[in-house]
């Protein structure tokens, strides 16, 4: 006998199926020192005109990426309902507790929301997060929008990113959402390890799906900023929640499914960077120099580039340690999904 899936305990303070601009929470019951009978407060909007598409567009799955959060803040501010023909609904702060601490997991169960899907309805704070938007949000959404930047360990040259799916029609259809937003990098994207993202679970529910990597350093920049506010709006237009035509720019397709991509450190010490984001490099060319931090005096060690291509990503902090993603070499290609 299969057993009953227990409710999940947010209660939505917003309704979805009222023409209107509706902002309110997703209210979370969390009992802990500080408020015994407290909730996590999410915020959310939703804006509906009639009949047509649903867009979902959160940002904050890590709470130190600032680009979704900023773009979704000034659609939620600006958007009105007689703008669109369909749904939107917003959440600038998916992951709310790790945005208030600044923090890519939540510090009240030092979960990462973005590795724990499906989640659970009986599980830990950041579990029932996840398991409201697989259950409850997902479904309601033709076309999805995830945010992401590289919070404080990453910085990326700007991209919007699709991946590959066993489903043809699927992946055209995420490729051309994911060209409409328009990053100056569209990047055919392969994760490390995909399993308890978002990103798995919505593509399985059959949705377009679109990811971006706007940045990084934990920061947002003018530029970082202008990119993720024009993209959602190109998005919406796309998927024909708004009138018009994208705003489109030339893009540089890049590609991290081929070649030896990821690059980790195996060693501790102070990275010093021989090339930039954006910049290219050839297979076997210097990408880095790692200098020793327990004593001066002694060389760094050199590592080589093992993919020929463009710097896409690069570790942020100056200090670096075995383990760490030290760069991604992304393969320039023509018409990727084309």
């Amino acid at each position: 006998m299969s057993q009953v899936q227990s409710p999940n305990p947010i209660v939505s303070t917003v309704p979805f199926e009222q023409d209107g601009a509706h902002s309110g929470f997703l209210r979370l019951p969390t009992s802990r020192d500080e408020s015994a009978w407290g909730a996590v407060m999410i915020p959310i909007v939703v804006i509906r005109n009639g009949d047509g598409p649903t867009a979902l567009l959160t940002g904050a799955n890590h709470g130190d990426e600032y680009e979704g959060p900023i773009a979704l803040q000034a659609l939620a501010h600006e958007l009105k309902p007689e703008d669109i023909r369909g749904r939107v609904i917003i959440v600038p702060f998916m992951n709310t507790p790790a945005f208030h601490a600044g923090r890519r997991i939540s510090p009240l169960d030092g979960v990462n929301l973005n590795r724990c899907f499906p989640g659970r309805p009986d599980g830990s704070p950041t579990e029932k997060i996840a398991d409201y938007f697989l259950r409850h949000l997902v479904p309601l959404a033709d076309i999805v929008l995830d945010f992401h930047s590289g919070g404080k360990t990453l910085d990326f040259v700007p991209m919007a990113a699709a991946h590959l799916l066993e489903s043809a029609v699927q992946q055209e259809a995420c490729v051309a959402a994911m060209r409409a937003f328009n990053a100056p990098y569209s990047m055919a994207l392969r994760e490390i390890d995909a399993v308890g993202m978002y990103d798995t679970v919505v593509e399985e529910a059959g949705k377009t799906f679109v990811t971006t990597e706007l940045g990084g350093g934990g920061s947002a920049t003018a530029r970082s900023a202008r990119i993720a506010r024009r993209g959602v709006r190109n998005l919406l237009k796309h998927a024909g929640l708004l009138s018009g035509d994208p705003e489109i720019a030339p893009s540089i397709d890049i590609d991290t499914t081929v070649g030896d991509c990821f690059h980790f450190c195996e060693r501790s010490g102070l990275a010093e960077f021989l090339v930039d984001l954006g910049e290219t490099v050839e297979r076997g060319d210097p990408l880095a120099l790692i200098w020793p931090v327990e004593r001066a005096g002694g060389g760094p060690v050199t590592i080589e580039a093992r993919n020929s291509g463009i710097l896409a990503a690069r570790h942020f902090p100056g200090l670096i340690k075995p383990g760490d993603c030290l760069a991604v070499v992304a393969t320039v290609v023509e018409g990727f999904g084309d």
